[in-house]
């Protein structure tokens, strides 16, 4: 045991110098995918493009996703049950015509 004398003695021999480099993907593997560059792209924060995502919106996107944003909870899970509606819908008819199609013989495939 250390001595009341020789306590900054014992401190000191406890110390490590070791330097870690955080760099190695070994050591310090990414926990959540895309984080590091989230991050970097945050260091920033006073820029003036928008981010990449957006580059390549229109108007009535960017008015859309200001609208669906201001949705209350509520409101939203009525437009996602509508969307899946009009998904149902648009793939019972998308079946009618496929069978109409077979029936009429137009996806045949020529006859070599």
């Amino acid at each position: 045991m250390a001595s009341p004398n020789g306590g900054d003695d014992f401190e000191g021999s406890l110390l490590s110098f070791e330097k870690l480099d955080r760099a190695s993907p070994d050591l310090w593997p990414e926990r959540l995918p895309g984080v590091a560059e989230f991050a970097a792209s945050c260091k920033n924060p006073i820029n003036n493009s928008p981010p990449k995502w957006m580059a390549e919106l229109e108007s009535e996107d960017i008015e859309m996703l200001k609208e669906l944003g201001s949705l209350t909870t509520a409101n939203l899970m009525e437009k996602v049950k509508g969307l899946q509606n009009l998904a149902y819908q648009l793939g019972l008819e998308e079946s009618r015509e496929m069978t109409r199609g077979k029936f009429l013989n137009i996806l045949e495939r020529p006859k070599k």
